[in-house]
């Protein structure tokens, strides 16, 4: 694809630069270095300086997209069928999902930096683009297009399992923990559909599953000055006989975040009772 002078000269994230960092920090060496330009090329670029390449659906990554998600599908389900050998298909199904989710694919780009390399319009700068989870997302799917396009399914099935994979397996393979007390019951009631990364929806479902009801949140302390706070939070549920248990605790510089971890916590201890029971336990200084 050739950029026209206006695109090749936008200040934000000039094409050589953002080439060269994005070739350097994904480890593949591009021979049509055209495709690394497109996969980090977002549609309001072209729209903002080029209106009439809108008509060209190979001016921007969208197409690039397309093609990641199925490579990406492709190399992560016989990963998965590969190393949990004991999973049957619906469970491998959510175990997929949660990898290949826009929240952990987000996450992802922005630990490669991605954000940072997006080739944007100014609007979209302007409203937080290269933070954007969907963004991201999309454009990381659009890399793995690009260097399977570029190097082969070898190169990218490498990209994917250094750069996806890799850094979801514990999760999972925490969440598939004892699976001989606990298998029956995730499959049911789709436990695992939360594993990589939404720790809350997961315990929500599994709490669920075994009668247990909604998990509560409740914030114990928060402390330190505005610009550095530090919230402590527990997280509980209503046990079979109708009092409340305390699961977990922790802390996080967000009370989003120690909710996060809380649950990530409690979800791996749940996981782990050789019954789906919740055992009482004090609750001193809770309202």
């Amino acid at each position: 694809m050739k950029s026209n002078s206006n695109v090749k000269t936008q200040p934000e994230a000039p094409v050589e630069q953002s080439s060269h960092r994005a070739a350097s920090a994904f480890g593949h060496r591009f021979r049509d270095a055209s495709l690394l330009e497109r996969a980090l090329t977002h549609r309001s670029l072209a729209y903002e300086t080029n209106p009439q390449n809108l008509a060209d659906p190979n001016a921007d990554n969208e197409r690039l997209e397309f093609v990641g998600d199925a490579v990406l599908g492709v190399v992560v389900a016989e990963a998965l069928f590969q190393r949990f050998p004991n999973s049957d298909e619906g469970e491998l199904t959510q175990l997929r999902a949660s990898v290949v989710g826009r929240k952990h694919l987000s996450a992802m780009a922005a630990a490669l930096g991605i954000g940072e390399m997006l080739r944007l319009g100014k609007g979209e700068e302007r409203s937080g683009g290269r933070s954007k989870a969907a963004l991201l997302a999309n454009a990381l799917e659009a890399v793995i297009a690009a260097i399977y396009l570029d190097g082969g399914l070898k190169a990218a099935e490498t990209f994917v399992h250094r750069w996806v994979l890799a850094p979801a397996l514990p999760e999972l393979d925490a969440a598939l923990a004892d699976q001989s007390h606990t298998a029956a019951t995730a499959r049911d009631s789709g436990a695992f559909s939360g594993a990589v990364g939404d720790h809350k929806s997961a315990l929500q479902e599994h709490l669920q599953a075994i009668g247990a009801g909604q998990p509560e949140y409740i914030l114990l302390s928060e402390s330190g000055p505005d610009h550095r706070k530090s919230f402590r939070i527990a997280v509980r549920a209503r046990g079979l006989d109708g009092t409340f248990t305390v699961l977990a605790e922790s802390e996080g510089s967000t009370k989003k975040a120690a909710q996060q971890e809380a649950a990530r916590i409690a979800f791996g201890l749940l996981l782990r009772q050789p019954a789906p029971e919740l055992a009482s336990s004090p609750e001193a200084g809770l309202p």
